[in-house]
């Protein structure tokens, strides 16, 4: 039904876009469909296939809202079978809600009014403008109700200014205006102005900018200094202008009916029409806004949760503080707490000697492959400690993003996992986690505290749990996850599966041990063969039962495996191993009704390198020994620097002094940059130049003109 629609939305050919359609009424996720439908799709990907969900989404939404329009309409009594035919072919939603318009129950207004008062013909006749003395004309509808001509006269103009502000026509018209010449004006609430509190919202106290030009981010900061009482926003055009407009579409001639009506016209617009679409717009606008801000925060996950991993190492981590001193935890391989304990060597204790002697002994007794430092305060200083205990040893030292830990440590997942640990205790497990797997890790905690976003808590929150859902389903699906080890967080983002099914399984394992197959995953309580085809590809066993059961080939073609191997009179593992033996493989013969060649190019890549990770290889990182502090920073200076967040106007570096610096749009390359993520990404190492520093206001400008990135 929705088919053509959708082609048209998204702009992706009607076949694939049905073929689409059906695998998602079929209950298909979309990571699914993209790996291992490409056939029907015409390899679309995961953002297209997105594109077409979110679209049939919509359109079914305005297929609700028009049988409640039928259904209302229709119960006044008032449904034509022409209004009838005109909703059924109307698929934008504001134009409608503009013929619902006049059928909607609303509160009592003074056409309302003035219709009970028996002035409608009045109304219908000044409409005409043929009648030359309407003051006349309005004697007869005079009563006790309606004293005077006049009155008559005013109720009859405010029948006509509803009915012009209800005219589709009107209000397409200036729709069209608004989105052409709408300004969005901003000033400061004088009594206001003063106050410490608005002192953040100054760049926008006096601003007038085109609507269709002004950035998401300060459209949003508008929004939040209007939400906190401090700014008073609003969109305009020019009134003259569109009243004129009006009067051109309703004003026939001149004469004592066409004033009558121009009245009319005035009245609709600054009245009605004028707030009405304002409003609209003021929505529209901010809806643009929410979806650019969504889309940089979905980027900027994405790049975070598909940061590199260090793997399963045995590593020490700490969360650095100085009067509290800094928690240090010991992981075995799997990330499991072997001990915890605190070092002071820091200002005010600085017990350097016994903390120097406690993390010596911790390095060798648990066997230590890596450290992990989180990156909050005193991370530079305890940086530099460890660098002196560790000299002479071959240990890679990495700084973490400690952003959500707190979160985390408080949360009921890690009061799971550590419930006789103090919050301290898990937040440093966390940090030492992230650094051998981010994403198994992240996903346990709410993606709005990780740092990333901009504007993350104005925006619409719905959609936004929505796109960020979608956003950490399509990492955990793109690397893949371990069937025998995936935490239960970890799990629920697994394609077909969900909160439910992933206790499921985690209580299965408890209870009966590692998985041994994929298809012991049918034994799994309520996981039947529809939730089984769209997980199991996704899920990973390590040195199972089936060689490929470690690979991301589906389940339902490992009998196209087995003919492979079987026609080169060899195993399924010899195939794997063999590389002479892969390249005698000629896909053209295995192509059939239901496997083609994306699908048979994909086994044959996962042949190659079973269960590989997508994600690049960690690095190490040292800050210039230079500066620790924003007041070491002299502009002119080059340092290395590590990118912690990117927002539509730049992106803040992290260059080792307490306080990110801003690279502004304008300076992240010698070209015009539209879109900071096309340059940078997130915990990228750069070169970046100190431009400005405002001690005052803690703030530094940076710039990555004319400089390499690594």
């Amino acid at each position: 039904m929705y088919i053509s629609l959708i082609a048209a939305q998204t702009g992706i050919n009607e076949k694939s876009v049905r073929a689409t359609v059906a695998l998602l009424e079929q209950g298909c996720t979309i990571p699914f469909i993209a790996r291992y439908r490409k056939e029907h799709t015409a390899s679309l990907d995961e953002v297209q296939i997105g594109q077409i969900s979110d679209a049939l989404e919509h359109f079914k939404e305005i297929s609700k809202r028009k049988e409640h329009i039928v259904h209302t309409i229709g119960e006044q009594g008032q449904l034509t079978e022409a209004l009838q035919q005109q909703i059924a072919d109307c698929w934008d939603a504001a134009a409608l809600e503009d013929l619902y318009l006049p059928y909607k129950p609303r509160r009592r207004t003074r056409a309302q009014t003035a219709r009970e008062r028996g002035l409608e013909p009045l109304a219908a006749l000044i409409m005409l403008q043929r009648e030359p003395n309407p003051e006349k004309a309005a004697r007869i509808y005079v009563n006790e109700e309606v004293p005077t001509a006049q009155d008559a006269l005013l109720g009859a103009l405010d029948i006509l200014a509803e009915q012009i502000s209800e005219n589709p026509e009107s209000r397409q018209q200036l729709r069209h205006q608004f989105e052409r010449f709408a300004v969005v004006h901003s000033s400061v609430v004088k009594s206001k102005q003063d106050t410490a509190e608005a002192a953040k919202y100054r760049a926008y106290f006096h601003v007038e900018e085109s609507l269709n030009r002004i950035a998401a981010n300060r459209l949003l900061a508008m929004r939040r200094g209007e939400a906190e009482g401090y700014l008073r926003v609003s969109i305009e055009v020019d009134d003259e202008r569109a009243i004129e407009r009006l009067c051109r579409q309703f004003v026939r001639g001149r004469g004592a009916c066409q004033d009558l009506v121009r009245k009319a016209c005035e009245d609709a617009y600054s009245r009605l029409l004028q707030p009405s679409i304002e409003n609209e717009f003021a929505s529209l606008s901010k809806q643009r806004a929410d979806e650019s801000a969504i889309a940089i925060f979905q980027e900027n996950l994405q790049q975070l949760l598909l940061a590199a991993p260090l793997g399963g190492k045995r590593i020490l981590a700490i969360d650095p503080g100085f009067r509290t001193g800094c928690k240090v935890v010991c992981l075995d391989e799997q990330g499991a707490l072997l001990h915890h304990d605190v070092i002071y060597p820091h200002p005010p204790q600085r017990y350097r000697g016994q903390s120097t002697i406690l993390i010596e002994t911790l390095l060798d007794e648990y066997r230590t492959e890596a450290i992990a430092i989180g990156n909050g305060t005193a991370s530079r200083e305890t940086k530099e400690f460890i660098d002196e205990v560790i000299a002479g040893r071959a240990l890679p030292v990495y700084v973490v993003s400690e952003d959500g830990a707190s979160i985390y440590s408080v949360s009921e997942i890690a009061r799971r996992e550590f419930p006789d640990e103090d919050v301290t205790v898990r937040g440093a497990v966390s940090i030492g986690r992230r650094l051998m797997d981010p994403l198994s890790e992240l996903v346990k905690i709410d993606a709005k505290n990780l740092g990333v976003g901009q504007y993350q808590h104005d925006v619409d929150q719905v959609k936004l749990r929505k796109s960020l859902d979608r956003t950490v389903e399509h990492c955990v699906n793109t690397v893949g996850v371990d069937l025998n080890t995936a935490s239960l967080s970890l799990l629920t983002y697994v394609s077909g599966l969900g909160p439910a099914l992933a206790k499921n399984i985690v209580d299965y394992r408890n209870e009966n041990g590692p998985f041994r197959s994929r298809k012991e995953l049918l034994k799994v309580p309520r996981l039947g063969a529809a939730a089984f085809l769209q997980c199991a590809g996704f899920l990973r066993i390590r040195e199972g039962e089936n060689a490929l059961d470690g690979s991301a080939v589906h389940p339902e073609r490992y009998a196209l495996v087995e003919q492979m191997a079987a026609d080169l009179n060899c195993t399924v593992s010899a195939l794997i191993a063999d590389a002479t033996l892969r390249r005698q493989i000629q896909p053209d013969r295995y192509v059939s009704a239901e496997v083609g060649l994306p699908t048979l190019n994909d086994i044959l890549s996962e042949l190659e390198k079973p269960g590989r990770d997508p994600r690049q290889e960690i690095e190490t990182f040292e800050f210039d020994a230079r500066v620790h502090t924003i007041e070491d920073l002299v502009v002119g200076m080059i340092l290395p620097g590590i990118v912690t967040n990117i927002t539509q106007f730049g992106a803040f570096v992290d260059i080792g002094v307490h306080q990110d610096g801003l690279v502004h749009v304008s300076q992240l390359a010698d070209r015009y940059v539209n879109d900071p993520t096309a340059v940078v990404r997130l915990h990228q190492q750069v070169m970046v130049k100190v431009i400005d520093v405002d001690l005052q206001r803690r703030r530094i400008a940076l710039s990555m003109r004319n400089l390499t990135k690594s």
